[in-house]
């Protein structure tokens, strides 16, 4: 048996930057083991993997240890293999989820814009060793919803965390994000997810979603710019649209192959 796969660097247009993703697009669902030991193989941050139904497709995302609710560079990356590679038609893709209930992707010039649900963490008292376990500098706010959300002063903070990455393997969440006001955007992030197998994820779509509703609120403005500084950095642009927020970024093909089963 053999199955397409693709592999795309998403919230960016110059190969190696942004995020990898593995795409496999599929003619029926494999057994739930199967992606997830393909997950384990391709030891991306996420492996998605979608089928056509008729009203556009079902996708599923995978990390290397189980799983996940929502992913957003492996939704973009799978929107542009199909506009590039599966000769998709027409400008909005409709993908159909499980966890995340509906989301769509819209081709716009040379951005891909997801539709996705707005995700507002509230304010909480940080567990023990969640702010130790990243930096000497105390943040201004710690919130939470799927993940941690912790607010820094400025960039320079952002950059220079070093995380405990086994201490953050054992928080209660999926992952840690942390953020400030940027010098050149909005807004800057990083996040990390030791326990999911992501010690820290280059780009990551669905953290935005918390992430503009924050922003939208402090800045006091529904439109936003920000980068994620991973090593290979990534570059989003953002909106607060109700309980809505479009994110938009870009994407480039790297590989394109064949698994065999």
């Amino acid at each position: 048996m053999t199955i397409p796969i693709y592999q795309a660097d998403a919230f960016t247009d110059k190969l190696f930057g942004g995020n990898p993703a593995a795409i496999c697009p599929l003619e029926e669902w494999l057994p739930d083991e199967i992606m997830q030991k393909i997950a384990v193989e391709n030891n991306f941050a996420d492996t998605a993997f979608f089928v056509k139904n008729k009203t556009g497709y079902k996708l599923r995302w995978f990390t290397p240890e189980y799983e996940i609710d929502l992913c957003g560079h492996a939704t973009l990356a799978s929107a542009h293999i199909l506009f590039t590679e599966l000769g998709y038609q027409k400008d909005t893709i409709h993908f159909d989820t499980v966890k995340a209930g509906a989301l769509t992707v819209k081709k716009d010039g040379d951005k891909y814009t997801m539709d996705f649900p707005s995700r507002p963490a509230i304010h909480i008292e940080p567990p023990v060793g969640l702010a130790e376990a990243l930096s000497d500098k105390q943040p201004l706010e710690v919130l939470r919803s799927r993940d941690y959300l912790l607010v820094y002063k400025s960039e320079d903070e952002i950059r220079d965390i070093s995380p405990d990455f086994f201490t953050l393997s054992k928080m209660d969440t999926l992952g840690v994000i942390v953020t400030a006001p940027g010098k050149d955007v909005d807004f800057v992030s990083r996040f990390f997810a030791p326990g999911a197998g992501i010690p820290e994820d280059p780009v990551t779509g669905s953290t935005h979603c918390n992430l503009i509703p924050y922003w939208a609120a402090k800045l006091g403005k529904n439109k936003l710019h920000a980068y994620q500084l991973s090593a290979r950095k990534g570059e989003l642009w953002c909106e607060l649209k109700g309980d809505r927020v479009l994110i938009s970024g870009k994407a480039i093909t790297y590989l394109k192959g064949e698994i065999f089963i």
